[in-house]
């Protein structure tokens, strides 16, 4: 399907996998998972993305960086910064401020 403008829309599921393929890419390091793909307006996307920062064993103390990235309308990504660092055993610190 195509906007107004000529360009063929796309999916979270297609903009997710851009954003994977990028972030590897960008930062050298697989991706755990896509934790987050929101449509930013019409400009294009913001999508969260878990990486693998540091492989340890046992697995549970594995280093994962949350990272934040934005892609443009065309599934460029324009900009990406890790939001934080932390062992694969931590609860996630914004939750459990939320659920006290």
């Amino acid at each position: 399907m195509a906007s107004s403008t000529g360009r063929k829309k796309r999916s979270p599921a297609e903009v997710a996998r851009l954003a994977r393929e990028q972030i590897e890419e960008l930062f050298g390091k697989p991706v755990e998972s896509i934790s987050g793909v929101a449509r930013d307006g019409t400009r294009g996307w913001t999508v969260t993305a878990e990486l693998v920062e540091l492989e340890r064993i046992p697995d549970t103390t594995t280093l994962l960086g949350s990272y934040e990235a934005k892609l443009d309308a065309d599934g460029e990504l324009v900009e990406a910064r890790r939001l934080r660092r932390y062992p694969r055993n931590q609860a996630d610190p914004v939750q459990r401020k939320e659920e006290s």
